[in-house]
């Protein structure tokens, strides 16, 4: 089951359910952006960042990492990376949270003891969601966390739960997102049903529904490159939006039209970028 793309999909239609998480959430979380960046020189992918809004400058930066296999160097890599995009951007925040997921406490991390006064540090959460208690009692973006972690035999009657739920307790626009969201789920976890059987397991119709057309077409891309390709250019199109500000369509359809070598490289180099000129002078040398 993917779900880093689940959990992915989670915080970007929601950003502040990180914070519904958190005992001491700050004030302006529905403010927060969620976003993956780039630390240059190691060469860090985070894609668990949310960053302050830009009113708020210097502000806190959360790290969120969601693990759901056991990794006996993950605090290692977490923290290492954490700091370092801290320290590269130090101007921009006062502070920085860290959170992990877990879906229990089993896939934490064995030996910690090298870690014991960042994992006590009030800068640092260990959330784990079989530990959150009954997902009917759960708000319903919350249930969504931990449906995922849920068995088959539980899942079909917790979803059903949380889509009946859902009509009752959230607004219209966020309850077609969460239909969608649990659709994702489910066809995930239950990946060698068909479509009737998913249908019927949800009470709802799958067919015309985005999401479903979606999960399929990610099928028959997976491992293939033109499916890496795509994803690197949403990325590098959201960092340099925040780094030049809005692209024009000319600019837009010269990056788009570049190969998957090439927009890993802009994605090192546009970390430099203070203004459109550093693109267009990237992209011209690119040609020369």
């Amino acid at each position: 089951m993917r779900r880093d793309s689940i959990f992915y999909k989670l915080f970007q239609q929601s950003p502040s359910l990180l914070f519904a998480l958190l005992t001491n959430p700050p004030a302006n979380a529905d403010e927060y952006i969620f976003d993956s960046v780039a630390v240059k020189e190691a060469k860090f992918e985070i894609d668990g960042v949310f960053l302050p809004p830009q009113t708020e400058n210097p502000g806190v930066v959360y790290f969120c990492e969601v693990q759901f296999q056991k990794d006996e160097r993950l605090y290692e890599r977490v923290f290492a990376e954490s700091y370092l995009y801290f320290y590269r951007n130090r101007d921009r925040f006062s502070n920085l949270q860290i959170v992990i997921i877990y879906p229990s406490r089993s896939l934490e991390q064995t030996d910690i003891s090298p870690y014991q006064s960042q994992l006590n540090s009030p800068q640092v959460h260990r959330i784990y969601l079989d530990e959150l208690g009954d997902i009917r009692s759960l708000p319903v973006w919350v249930g969504l966390m931990v449906l995922t972690t849920l068995e088959e035999n539980r899942a079909t009657a917790e979803a059903r739960n949380l889509l009946t739920r859902s009509q009752q307790e959230v607004p219209p626009a966020e309850n077609r997102a969460i239909i969608e969201l649990i659709t994702t789920i489910m066809v995930y976890k239950f990946e060698g049903k068909s479509q009737r059987e998913v249908e019927q397991m949800l009470g709802i119709t799958l067919k015309e529904t985005r999401v479903y057309r979606e999960i399929k077409e990610e099928g028959r891309k997976e491992g293939r490159k033109e499916g890496r390709k795509a994803e690197a250019c949403q990325l590098i199109m959201r960092q340099l939006t925040r780094r030049v500000g809005e692209l024009p369509q000319p600019v837009r359809s010269q990056v788009e039209s570049l190969s998957l070598e090439e927009l890993e490289n802009l994605g090192e180099a546009l970390l430099d970028f203070t203004s459109m000129a550093d693109l267009d002078a990237w992209l011209a040398a690119l040609k020369s």
